[in-house]
């Protein structure tokens, strides 16, 4: 048989090169939702409940999939943002008000993702302000001098640092029995359980990632061409994202609470020196250390973009890395102002974890209203072909009430002991 019959037939050549063009802002995204804040909350959860929030985690990837795949019609369906479309249906001063929730999120995201990546530089002996200062001025550079496409690969070679997590997970040796039995003792009376269920929700879901990957689908120049590849993007993201956040909450009970829970966590160093008990001082911090940075430094990049979109559209310029600094100077001095206050206000010494489940419970309870204009968007501004059917819509309502009325509780009354 010739080489020349081995090879693809041209249709199947053109149909996997358009896939893999598409491929990119929902694996981000979802490498960004694994980050420092995810990475604290399951840690916490692990260590001081054992398995016991694990299936949680494992319900919120078909939420995690139907919300992000909701931003996808919206992007592509209108060519719009998410905060184009508020302003369109709502006016100027509910785009206002939704820009400052997103920022608000977006801050106490890049700050809880900057002391991550301190206290890793700690762990090797590196000052914070050291840390933070070099961080900043590579994050910016590489932003600078690229397309969204090379800022893109960028960070999915970052996010693959996070499977790290996964082989943690799997040297650590979980007892299946222990972890079977207690998937059915759900303490959902305690409020410290609810605290930490509320925050697994707020780390999963949050409005960065849905504005996020609206805005970066239209800057990637994707098409209704894009619609199937983009969900498969998100789908495969959305597993991968709960199944490394599942990693690390096994990791943690084994660690911390050798299976049973009952640990509670305060800083990187702690939750560094578990894992160095599982893997050895030298291989278990170093994959730690590995694993956290690259959802950090995904999380980074993402919230830094997703900022500068937000305020550049406040501005009236849809300024996007197609264009150069001095062509978009809104947009890069909106990025590198993010990164500076944010980078000052981390080396202010901010405690990490408590800055981290605080914004967790925050994005929560932000989390039905979040929820209930996305749904208001989808069946008001899509195209007839794009709008969820009659069923899928009653579907979504129901979920959506679930889960935002759970998260809303949760963080109430996690937050009122």
């Amino acid at each position: 048989m010739s080489g020349a019959d081995m090879s693809l037939p041209p249709s199947t050549l053109r149909r996997l090169r358009h896939l893999l063009a598409a491929l990119g802002p929902g694996l981000v995204v979802m490498l960004a939702d694994t980050e420092t804040g995810s990475v604290i909350a399951a840690a916490q959860s692990g260590a001081h409940w054992g398995y016991r929030m694990l299936p949680l985690l494992l319900l919120l990837i078909p939420l995690l999939y139907m919300v992000q795949e909701l931003t996808i019609r919206l992007a592509l369906g209108t060519g719009k943002s998410y905060g184009e479309l508020v302003r369109r249906r709502w006016g100027r001063r509910a785009e206002r008000a939704s820009a400052s929730v997103l920022l608000l999120s977006c801050l106490g995201a890049l700050a809880t993702q900057l002391s991550g990546l301190a206290g890793v530089g700690q762990l090797f002996g590196i000052p914070v302000w050291q840390t933070i200062s070099l961080l900043g001025a590579l994050i910016f550079l590489m932003v600078c001098t690229g397309s969204y496409r090379s800022v893109e690969r960028t960070a999915i070679a970052l996010g693959v640092f996070e499977l790290a997590f996964l082989a943690e997970a799997w040297l650590a040796k979980p007892d299946p029995a222990q972890m079977l039995a207690q998937l059915t003792q759900l303490p959902l009376g305690n409020h410290d359980f609810l605290l930490l269920a509320a925050a697994n929700i707020g780390t999963c879901i949050m409005p960065w990632t849905i504005c996020y990957q609206q805005s970066a689908l239209l800057d990637k120049g994707l098409t209704l061409a894009d619609l199937r590849p983009a969900r498969l993007d998100t789908l495969l993201g959305a597993i991968l994202c709960q199944v490394i956040t599942a990693g690390i909450l096994i990791a943690a009970a084994v660690a911390f609470g050798h299976g049973g829970g009952g640990a509670s966590l305060d800083t990187i160093p702690q939750l560094a020196g578990g894992f160095t008990r599982l893997l050895g001082p030298a291989g278990g911090r170093l994959l730690f250390a590995l694993a956290l940075s690259g959802g950090a430094l995904v999380a980074t990049i993402v919230v830094c973009l997703t900022s500068a979109w937000a305020l550049g559209e406040l501005a009236g310029k849809r300024e996007s890395l197609a264009r150069r600094p001095l062509e978009a100077p809104w947009f890069y001095g909106s990025f590198a102002l993010m990164l500076i206050g944010t980078g000052a206000l981390v080396s202010s010494g901010v405690n990490l974890v408590k800055l981290s489940i605080a914004t967790s419970v925050a994005n929560a309870l932000l989390l039905p209203a979040m929820l209930a204009g996305l749904y208001w968007l989808a069946s008001r501004e899509l195209p007839p072909a794009l709008k969820p059917g009659r069923g899928y819509r009653l579907l979504l309502a129901l979920l959506f009430l679930l889960i935002g009325g759970f998260s809303l509780y949760s963080g109430i009354a996690g937050s009122l002991d």
